[in-house]
């Protein structure tokens, strides 16, 4: 690396760190994003969720209700014919092809100037008083140390959050969304439609081994260029911040797949469907929160209630799937329209120069559901990234009325 000393430091290289890496640089900061895969994107390149949910208001007619890079994102995937939809199974989405995705958040961080590290896992951090000083990367050469003016993390496990001692907490109580795999499976002629109900009625017909899976429902989506059918009904309980914990949901979730795909080829015209690939990586719905300034409650949505710190528009519903029967169910917002979502509750609230953004965001049960989308992560990235720079460049408290100036600047949607 050039500098041993930023003005940001963004840990996580997903939807949310992209957001925030690219808006910090874009703001005038000196930005280091660090991830700990070789490429980023986090779930949608490396977990197989192939679906950006939160971009569209879920109402009768869908509206675009985030911009900012993700509408950069958007744009470039669009050129190359690497995106379709809107589609509607319970909510709106699109469906994306994850290599042009790797591909495109490369360029989209190297146009603005960010620094990445790919790679690296953050291992530990210090602090002085109230501010995170420096965060500690493992990588192939060692551990190294790298310092900055403010943070982010956009780790989804909470991993800088919780070496720097800043205020988190695991799930909402014994309330934990489930963890799913992401299955991939080819050799399925694209003209043959395959359904959520079709598969359903496979797993049921599986025999002695339905009891060896979990679910039987999910959205079933269908990937640009290969047409290969993703779906996402390998669950297990596990607690992601354990390392035994989460070997055993890899496992066993492996294992499910198979099952799955012997249920996929009793469909009709599926015969010839083969497994492409699980995850690489089990996807977490739920981990570590911020302790923030405030909580983002379901109420807020409920009530339609305003925020002066709005910094971003939600529009996913209150996703839940149960660690306990495997169900799952979707709150709709009312009427199906989008939400404010406020800059507390991605600010913590006993560390001030750091901040979070995605799944890590403050919320309740049924309010953490509903903002840890990956659209959705984009723009609450993208807001933290902005505060950090504000905070660094410029010192001092948080300017609330700036930093929505510049996320608008940025193409931000903000009402």
């Amino acid at each position: 690396m050039t500098h041993e000393t930023y003005d940001v430091i963004v840990a996580g290289g997903g939807s949310a760190g992209v957001g925030a890496a690219i808006a910090s640089a874009e703001t005038g900061a000196r930005t280091l994003l660090v991830e700990k895969y070789n490429c980023l994107g986090g779930a949608s390149t490396m977990r197989n969720v192939v679906t950006y949910c939160g971009l569209y208001s879920l109402g009768e007619t869908p509206e675009i209700v985030v911009g900012g890079v993700a509408a950069r994102v958007m744009e470039e995937l669009t050129r190359r014919n690497a995106v379709t939809g809107p589609h509607r199974h319970r909510g709106v989405y699109v469906v994306f092809d994850p290599e042009t995705v790797k591909l495109v958040l490369d360029k989209l961080c190297r146009e603005a100037g960010v620094e990445v590290l790919m790679g690296g896992f953050v291992v530990g951090a210090e602090r002085q008083n109230d501010r995170v000083s420096s965060l500690t990367v493992a990588d192939h050469s060692g551990l190294r140390k790298f310092r900055a003016g403010a943070f982010v993390d956009c780790t989804g496990e909470g991993d800088l959050l919780a070496q720097s001692g800043a205020d988190t907490r695991y799930g909402n109580g014994h309330d934990v969304n489930l963890g799913t795999l992401g299955t991939r499976f080819g050799g399925i002629p694209a003209e043959v439609e395959v359904t959520a109900i079709d598969i359903a009625t496979a797993v049921g017909q599986l025999g002695p081994n339905r009891k060896k899976v979990t679910k039987d429902k999910s959205v079933v989506t269908r990937l640009p260029f290969s047409h290969d059918l993703v779906c996402y009904v390998a669950s297990y309980d596990y607690d992601p911040r354990d390392a035994a914990s989460m070997s055993g949901a890899e496992e066993n979730g492996r294992q499910q797949a198979w099952i799955y795909l012997d249920a996929i080829r009793s469909i009709p015209g599926c015969a010839g469907a083969y497994l492409v690939s699980t995850g690489p990586e089990f996807g977490t719905r739920e981990s570590r929160h911020l302790q923030s300034q405030r909580m983002f409650r379901w109420d807020d949505v409920l009530e339609r209630r305003s925020f002066d710190d709005c910094i971003a528009l939600g529009a996913w519903g209150a996703e839940w799937h149960n660690r306990e029967d495997f169900s799952s169910t979707l709150d709709i917002p009312p009427g199906g329209a989008s939400y404010q979502i406020p800059m507390s509750c991605l600010t913590s609230r006993n560390t001030s120069n750091l901040f979070a953004a995605g799944r890590l965001a403050d919320g309740d049960k049924l309010g953490g559901a509903a903002i840890r989308v990956m659209g959705t992560a984009f723009a609450t990235g993208q807001a933290s990234g902005v505060a950090a720079a504000q905070m660094s460049v410029n010192g001092g408290a948080l300017n609330i009325d700036a930093l929505r100036k510049t996320l608008g600047a940025q193409g931000a949607i903000l009402a």
